[in-house]
């Protein structure tokens, strides 16, 4: 079966890091894209980053550029989001999401708070 499960999220005080994990199994990871998400209460969900299978081609959201860095390792069927000076306005459940294709699978989140 496809899962995709995110892990590393918490509470951490602005200015501070965090690393957040993606864990697949259930498909031929390497091939696919993968994306990080993000949804704050009473917002639409918003692309923070993207990383594709072929080339490993990376792209981010103005919000985040400088800050925050996507990577991936094949071998461990992991994707990775590398948060650093973190805002209070980065406070979201942040999804994992993988695409091949006309192919989508989705994490269930993991929350992030950015607090004093």
């Amino acid at each position: 079966q496809v899962q995709l499960v995110e892990s590393g999220g918490g509470l951490v005080q602005p200015g501070g890091s965090l690393r957040l994990s993606c864990a697949a199994s259930g498909f031929t990871f390497s091939i696919y894209n993968m994306a990080w998400y993000r949804q704050a209460p009473g917002k639409e969900r918003e692309l923070v980053a993207t990383i594709t299978g072929p080339g490993g081609r990376v792209n981010y959201a103005d919000s985040v550029k400088g800050r925050f860095t996507i990577s991936r390792d094949n071998a461990k069927n992991t994707v990775y989001l590398q948060m650093n000076s973190l805002k209070p306005e980065d406070t979201a459940v942040y999804y994992c999401k993988s695409q091949w294709q006309v192919l989508q699978y989705w994490g269930q989140g993991t929350q992030v708070t950015v607090s004093s």
